[in-house]
């Protein structure tokens, strides 16, 4: 516990630019004047990229990257600077302060990522261009750019989180939780070897089945289509979802240590909150994929092609990291005072709001947004592509083309049942005595099991992917 006599505060005060009060106009006028000219300029940048294809190569790609980073890092500071001249009101709320830190952190990263990238473009140009083509592949530029946005990312998320346990959240307490007491899955000190055995096993081949679905799928040319770089990337999200939680889980049992610290508690709900909705959202562009293979198959390739595809990917990526950021930093808002138990087996959203003191009317508007938008909006969209897909199937005249077509969809809708299921488990089930233990369980379910499953799911119902697995290991027996 750490006790802090002092008050805290909800509001910083901005002092601006050392500009007197006559010349306010003039200053506004041209900060807003270059604020104009970096939107209008970036965007014609990216336009004139997306539109001529004697531009889509590496250079211009990275190049369209840093315009919209640019717009993007100006839009963080300019706007509210603008709004304070215009208003007097020079005010700015804590979560606001956060926010802007964060994002401020973030795109100034990506920018000297982005340039560190471009960078290593140019010199490969230059210093080998005869294997310019082959070195600057677009999967290693996707790639580049990922890893840009995830270090970015990184670096961000670390001081904000640090900057959150400095006390200043909002509201006046005597005292604040340094730490949290996370129970797990059973309190009895005699099933602990077991549950460390079974969830040790469990992680184990969840990592060894998906790392070797995602080696399968980028040694076999044959699965380079949109359909298996989805499958690749549901494996990654998989991986990562797991590690989250089990890892953590496991030490605390070796250790006899179920505590963990407050950084470490928003760490892990911020990351895990990030990776089921990656899954949420990659579920949703698979049955999307399905949809338009199955029904609009003369216009497949054009469709899906591998720039729809990376946008799908990206946009599931900040659509998901928008929906963790937002709930981690509601909840650095809200202050714990005595009570620190949470009865579960890692720090998840819902037992935490339980336990503040604070007013958590906000959070809970948030989690009944964001939550509507993932258990009913993007459930009922894959139901609408499934209702067209099976509608497709029916008119196909061969028994044969049926069951193909069938066989392509099918160990995707296991995947979502699976995962729909037991999320639903926690969150639409009434609330009961034991409901813990149930959340517990479900928690388990979509966290733990459809991580482990899904690799079995989609390597022994689909023909393609058994081929590629065969062709994998007896290259490395070889």
């Amino acid at each position: 516990m750490r006790k802090d006599n002092q008050s805290s505060v909800s509001e910083f005060l901005l002092l601006g630019l050392p500009i007197r009060p006559e010349h306010q106009g003039i200053f506004f006028a041209l900060f807003l004047g270059m604020y104009l000219t970096t939107v209008l300029g970036n965007l014609l940048i990216m336009l004139l990229i997306r539109l001529d294809s004697h531009l889509h190569m590496p250079m211009y790609f990275f190049l369209s990257h840093l315009a919209l980073t640019d717009i993007s890092f100006s839009s963080v500071t300019v706007p509210k600077m603008l709004m304070s001249m215009q208003t007097q009101d020079q005010f700015i709320p804590y979560a606001d302060c956060i926010a802007q830190m964060y994002f401020f952190i973030f795109f100034t990263d990506l920018d000297s990522f982005l340039l560190t990238s471009m960078a290593y473009d140019r010199y490969v140009a230059i210093c080998h261009p005869l294997h310019y083509m082959t070195i600057m592949s677009e999967a290693l530029c996707t790639l580049l750019v990922a890893v840009s946005w995830i270090l970015s990312c990184a670096n961000a998320l670390s001081h904000t989180l640090l900057l959150a346990q400095l006390g200043m959240k909002p509201g006046n307490h005597t005292f604040s939780v340094s730490e949290f007491l996370l129970l797990g899955l059973s309190e009895q000190q005699g099933q602990q070897p077991l549950l460390f055995g079974i969830f040790l096993s469990m992680y184990l081949v969840t990592l060894l089945g998906n790392v070797v679905i995602m080696l399968a799928i980028g040694s076999d040319p044959h699965l380079y289509t949109p359909m298996y770089f989805f499958l690749a990337n549901f494996s990654l999200t998989d991986l990562c979802l797991s590690s989250t939680t089990v890892p953590r889980m496991l030490a605390n049992i070796l250790a006899h240590k179920h505590t963990i610290t407050y950084a470490a508690c928003l760490s892990q709900i911020y990351f895990f909150l990030w990776f089921i909705g990656l899954d949420v959202f990659l579920l949703a562009v698979m049955a999307y994929d399905r949809l338009v293979a199955i029904c609009h198959p003369l216009h497949y390739t054009l469709v899906m092609s591998s720039r729809h595809c990376i946008l799908l990917v990206v946009m599931s990526l900040i659509l998901s990291h928008s929906y963790s950021l937002t709930h981690t930093i509601l909840l650095a808002q809200l202050s714990f005072c005595s009570d620190n138990i949470i009865p579960h087996f890692f720090c998840e959203l819902l037992p935490l709001l339980k336990l503040s003191c604070s007013n958590t009317y906000v959070n809970q508007c948030v989690l009944i947004y964001w939550g509507g938008a993932l258990t009913i909006l993007i459930p009922l969209l894959i139901i609408i592509s499934y209702v067209r897909i099976v509608a497709a199937i029916v008119r196909v005249p061969s028994a044969s083309g049926k069951w193909k077509a069938f066989s392509t969809c099918s160990s995707h809708l296991s995947a979502v049942c699976l995962f729909y299921v037991s999320a639903i488990g926690v969150y639409f089930i009434p609330s009961t005595d034991d409901s813990a233990s149930k959340d517990r369980i479900a928690a388990v379910m979509y966290a733990v099991v459809a991580p482990l499953l899904n690799p079995f799911i989609y390597s022994l119902r689909n023909k393609d992917m058994k081929s590629a697995l065969g062709r994998l290991l007896s290259q490395r027996a070889l």
